[in-house]
């Protein structure tokens, strides 16, 4: 990819930044803090360094509010409105405490979805459990269209229907991520049914 389409490409530049701060922070010099953030202008500064993509304040704010899926999150600080900057979601660096808000019964609705593919569905099937995978928490869809996209990445789509209510009755603890995400640890398949 020559640098100028690389340097004006809004979507592999977002593909970049959730690269970064989902997985592997460290490939362009940053550490995140404990529950995700860093601090904006380093990352503006680390991106120019090690990337060759062209990003000012600017440009991350359009990438940040035109995300399909609102992956990022900025944070005030000092007054600062974009201070810090933070993946939403969807992590696989071990030791973030990302504080995702817990949700109490009666946030939580009747029933939330989530999609994999047919291959993958079989394997949890026989594993008896949703597991996260490389994330630190196992996604989970509001609705059965978004589940559906989510699915599609994966191969030939299966989608888990989750009881949310008996699960939250047998203990266990749902969260939900800034943009909306339900996410739970883990889950049994006796809570699901599939679609």
């Amino acid at each position: 990819m020559n640098s100028k389409h690389k340097s004006n490409n809004n979507l592999a530049l977002s593909k970049y930044l959730s690269y970064v701060l989902r997985h592997h922070p460290e490939a362009a010099g940053l550490k995140l803090m404990t529950d995700g953030w860093v601090d904006t202008y380093k990352l503006l500064t680390a991106i120019a360094a090690n990337s060759g993509y062209k990003v000012d304040l600017n440009r991350l704010k359009e990438i940040v509010n035109t995300d399909e899926k609102q992956r990022y999150s900025f944070k005030e600080m000092h007054g600062d409105p974009y201070a810090l900057i933070r993946a939403n979601q969807g992590h696989s660096v071990k030791e973030l405490k990302m504080n995702y808000k817990e949700l109490i019964e009666e946030e939580l609705p009747d029933y939330v979805y989530h999609g994999t593919s047919k291959e993958n569905a079989n394997k949890i099937l026989e594993s008896g459990e949703i597991k996260p995978m490389s994330r630190q928490m196992v996604h989970l869809s509001k609705d059965i269209e978004t589940a559906t996209k989510v699915g599609k990445r994966h191969g030939e789509l299966a989608i888990f229907k989750v009881d949310c209510k008996k699960a939250f009755h047998d203990g266990k603890r749902f969260y939900i991520s800034e943009n909306g995400v339900y996410l739970v640890d883990r889950l049994d398949t006796k809570y699901t049914e599939l679609m």
